[in-house]
């Protein structure tokens, strides 16, 4: 059975030969994985057997990507958002954002004029989420590979084919994607008091996503589904209200699950956080998938297949504190006691809770892989 079946049939709440399995180690993560083990002429998705692939295009203003400072610990860079940001250069954790571009309803008018369509948002030749590597933060979550490892655009996705795994066109949308633009606070002010220009945001980001979505399928991709990202929640409950969600994002929000699924495609959400309270929203919109359901968070696996498992397939749950913890009856327990009951029916695809961190060794998470696909077995 191909990955691609074996994706389709869990999204299509069938069980398969097994769960599907697909994960997102951090940069940093695999960097210490090839310290230990890991060769260094294997992609780690190729190494571990990763079954989705994941392609895309960029959808920034593309303003030049330069380095402002650097010291033995940081590295700050101008973003093709038009702001300044300070990351590790081990890139294990989220940036500091020290500028944005978006002050004013005038910033995003001119920022505005530069989310145009075009064939060279794509990548065609080069890597393996095009356009995105070193500009989108916020696809790092995702990525199944390092900075070293190239994938090629278009004949990358024909290989991807080939092997038969599952081809998603990924992009972020609302909220998380107009945080590159307006400080958090600002954005959440504008929410309160400003709902037309956050509509306008999410409505100009999610037309150029689509946009660029069919000048790749026009070019020769073929996906089998759609990746739409946007952290909604934190670890106490959402960032803002429901009533705002439903004012002002939730219409975007419709019309990208709506717009994919009009292609045939099954639409998978990625959205950090305690997001419980929207999942009626989620499958009443539509939605295929919820990924990654964050445990400390509050996203209990278990109990949302309890809930939802019938109308909603999920991607996650498996806490990575234990995947990182010396004592592997941990994460033994937290698979043996999760996937068996999360599988039935189909409806679960393996994956961490967020992104394996770099504290969890080469060895851990081989075993953890181990345990998966023993526990993953119909």
């Amino acid at each position: 059975m191909t990955a691609r079946e074996r994706f389709l049939m869990a999204l299509e709440h069938k069980e398969a030969d097994r769960v599907p399995i697909h994960d997102s180690p951090w940069n940093a993560a695999i960097r210490r994985w090839r310290s230990e083990g890991l060769p260094a002429n294997i992609n780690p998705s190729e190494y571990f057997d990763f079954e989705m692939a994941v392609f895309g295009a960029d959808t920034s203003p593309r303003f030049p990507v330069k380095t402002v400072e650097e010291s033995e610990e940081y590295i700050t860079k101008t973003t093709p958002y038009g702001g300044l940001r300070r990351d590790h250069k081990n890139y294990s954790s989220t940036p500091e954002i020290i500028d944005y571009p978006v002050k004013t309803r005038d910033d995003w008018e001119k920022i505005k004029e530069r989310l145009k369509p075009s064939q060279d948002r794509v990548d065609w030749e080069g890597s393996w989420l095009a356009g995105t590597k070193e500009d989108d933060r916020g696809f790092d979550s995702i990525l199944e590979t390092d900075r070293t490892d190239q994938r090629l655009g278009l004949p990358g996705s024909r290989k991807a084919r080939e092997q038969g795994r599952f081809i998603v066109y990924a992009t972020p949308f609302g909220y998380d994607r107009i945080q590159s633009y307006v400080h958090s606070e600002q954005l959440l002010m504008l929410i309160a008091t400003d709902p037309d220009w956050v509509r306008d945001m999410y409505e100009a980001d999610a037309q150029l996503s689509i946009e660029m979505y069919e000048i790749m399928k026009e070019g020769g991709f073929e996906f089998d589904g759609a990746f739409i990202l946007c952290d909604l929640g934190y670890r106490n409950g959402l960032l803002f209200s429901p009533h705002h969600y439903d004012e002002q994002l939730r219409p975007t929000f419709r019309k990208l699950v709506h717009y994919f699924k009009g292609q045939g495609l099954p639409v998978l959400l990625h959205s950090c956080g305690c997001v419980k309270e929207l999942i009626p929203r989620f499958i009443e919109d539509g939605l295929t998938c919820l990924q990654p359901m964050e445990v400390k968070a509050g996203m209990d696996l278990v109990q949302l297949k309890k809930d939802f498992g019938d109308q909603l397939t999920f991607m996650g749950g498996i806490d990575t504190r234990a995947m990182a913890d010396p004592d592997p009856s941990v994460i033994e327990k937290e698979i043996s006691t999760k996937i068996p009951f999360a599988k039935k029916g189909g409806g679960y695809i393996y994956h961490s809770d967020h992104s394996v961190p770099h504290n969890v060794s080469f060895e851990q998470y081989k075993h953890t892989l181990e345990l998966v696909k023993e526990h993953g077995a119909y």
